[in-house]
């Protein structure tokens, strides 16, 4: 999910800068360029960490700036097909739970939390069942798995990441927990 990639991309050094092109700047201009970007290759940037070489500048005509060529280290998320994940809910509605798993949230489909029958509950931003009181809301700690993953490069915040809690060893991490403590209980007697 991250990763830490070398990477090479071009930053303009606006004029007043010029005097000083150094690695700080150059770290700064691309942090600011392409942390929160996302690309299909490498998935969201989320933080340049260390640039290591700076090209030769090039000046474009009918442009102010000077562009410079650096490679350089980035800590990038990149969600992949099946992986499972840990994340938090962030909101509840009709369809399902937005999860929160890095810098962007996946959608855990109503269909694809339980077996059972769960029914939205909008006064307490909550899915809840009627036929075990178990109830998923906002701040509960999931574990699922990436299902479905389209990434907008454009604009990242449109990204869709489908997600399923509905195999063993997935799902709100207290369901899960209370599913260990019955096994263990059952092991137990079983002696």
């Amino acid at each position: 999910m991250y990763k830490r990639v070398r990477l090479k991309d071009t930053v303009e050094v606006p004029p007043e800068e010029l005097g000083d092109v150094s690695p700080e700047l150059v770290k700064k201009l691309l942090q600011d360029k392409l942390e929160g970007r996302m690309d299909e290759e490498v998935g969201s940037v989320v933080s340049v960490t260390e640039v290591h070489d700076i090209g030769e500048g090039t000046v474009l005509p009918n442009r102010p700036g000077v562009y410079y060529e650096a490679d350089f280290d980035a800590v990038t998320f990149d969600p992949q097909m099946q992986e499972v994940v840990d994340g938090t809910v962030v909101e509840v509605v009709e369809f399902g739970a937005f999860v929160g798993i890095g810098p962007v949230d996946g959608l855990l489909h109503v269909s694809q939390i339980s077996d059972e029958y769960l029914a939205f509950d909008a006064e307490n931003q909550r899915l809840s069942s009627n036929e075990s009181d178990r109830a998923l809301g906002v701040e509960d700690a999931v574990r699922a798995r990436i299902v479905t993953k389209s990434i907008d490069e454009r604009n990242p915040r449109d990204s869709k990441i489908g997600l399923t809690a509905k195999q063993p060893g997935l799902g709100k991490h207290g369901w899960l927990e209370e599913e260990h403590e019955k096994r263990e209980a059952t092991t137990a007697e079983g002696e």
